[in-house]
């Protein structure tokens, strides 16, 4: 295995037959490829998915800018795709509202950062299990499959996954932030995955035949 680092992407030659890029957490980029790649083909490829690169790399950017947070009123904090400024309220009755245009935190110690961040959490959490479950009903009676299990959870890398054979579905916590369309298109494609396990022609002619404007959801989840 051979590994060249070029400016901001890493080039790992090793003995595999197919190409691979992905873009981590932490912003690096990573491209794999067989061993006889010439450099020529590398460059290539990085400048034809130099979009997606750049996609990836603002998300990941965005994501770590909205985890560095002072919980404090005048921060602003998104819930269906709307940005909501926080009000933090001294209150011996704690509890979260959305109110008026704004997420308030209501809570006796006002400089309790990790209890405020726990607080909203707790809320994201209650928010995003009744509104996922009801778009996840709706668009049920399409794919006609069961689902045996539906986790909301942190996913650094991914908004959705699915695992056919068992009927399991995961969803990122952070869903409940963005517009409603592009909810509906993770929780659908990862329904799909329940008819068609792969991404295969299959897949996509089922996602384009009941979510025609799917690929416009896709790129508003990443920007917006």
């Amino acid at each position: 295995m051979e590994l060249i680092t070029m400016s901001n992407v890493q080039i790992i030659k090793k003995d595999i037959k197919n190409i691979t890029l992905k873009v981590k957490p932490s912003c690096e980029v990573i491209l794999t490829v067989p061993l006889n790649t010439d450099n020529r083909h590398i460059l290539y490829i990085l400048e034809k998915r130099k979009d997606w690169i750049d996609k990836k790399v603002d998300f990941f950017k965005s994501y770590n800018k909205i985890e560095n947070k002072e919980y404090v009123s005048g921060e602003s904090f998104y819930y269906k795709g709307k940005a909501y400024r926080l009000k933090i309220i001294q209150s011996d009755n704690e509890k979260v509202k959305l109110l008026r245009g704004y997420i308030q935190i209501f809570i006796k110690d006002k400089t309790d950062k990790a209890k405020k961040e726990k607080m909203l959490n707790v809320w994201y959490m209650k928010k995003s299990k009744e509104y996922f479950n009801q778009i996840l009903n709706q668009y049920l009676p399409i794919v006609k499959k069961d689902i045996k299990s539906i986790k909301i959870r942190k996913m650094k890398t991914r908004w959705g996954s699915c695992n056919p054979k068992k009927g399991y579905i995961n969803l990122n916590f952070d869903l409940i932030k963005k517009p409603k369309e592009c909810v509906e298109y993770v929780i659908f494609h990862e329904l799909v995955h329940l008819v068609h396990p792969n991404h295969s022609n299959k897949f996509y002619n089922f996602l384009y035949t009941y979510m025609p404007d799917w690929k416009k959801r896709k790129d508003k989840l990443e920007y917006k």
